[in-house]
């Protein structure tokens, strides 16, 4: 049975996604739990850039409950990239829906922390320059939100999409 042609899109979109997370994970999220010195120069460097442009000393110097999202990503996300990848490169690979499920539900909620953090927390205490105006939270916000809502979608696609979605009756004997 292959899937109707409108969620295509969505499962290209979710390859991207799962494709372009790789390198970052790999070369700039793990730089805040790997010892310095680790990565090249050149890409500290651009985390240092990416800090100071957007304001956000969460990736220099990360809270704990914030180093314990990236210890998540590097250990149970990062293997799940590129099988999810795979599955959604392929398309209609039903078997990912479980997995997704699972992957989608947990980023959503870490993410409800990250983004309630940029918008309330005090970062005026803070070592490194933090966003202390109302733009400069919603500019951070924009770098965070995209990893909300595709894994929004993922989950919305996964439970709601009728390809996905269709339950199997058993034949009795």
């Amino acid at each position: 049975v292959a899937m109707a042609a409108g969620p295509r899109w969505r499962e290209r979109l979710f390859a991207l996604y799962f494709l372009s997370h790789i390198p970052v994970t790999l070369l700039i999220d793990l730089q805040a739990l790997l010892p310095a010195g680790l990565h090249p120069h050149s890409l500290t460097e651009l985390l240092q850039w990416y800090a100071a442009a957007f304001r956000d000393p969460m990736m220099l110097q990360p809270p704990a409950w914030f180093k314990a999202f990236i210890y998540c990503e590097a250990l149970l996300q990062l293997p799940f990239f590129p099988i999810a990848a795979y599955a959604f490169l392929k398309g209609g690979c039903k078997w990912i829906r479980t997995p997704a499920i699972i992957y989608s539900t947990h980023v959503a909620t870490t993410l409800f922390a990250i983004l309630a953090h940029i918008l309330f927390h005090d970062f005026s205490t803070s070592e490194l320059l933090g966003p202390r105006t109302h733009r400069e939270r919603l500019i951070l916000l924009s770098v965070y939100v995209p990893y909300l809502l595709i894994p929004l979608l993922i989950l919305y696609t996964m439970l709601y999409n009728p390809y996905y979605n269709h339950v199997e009756k058993r034949k009795r004997k």
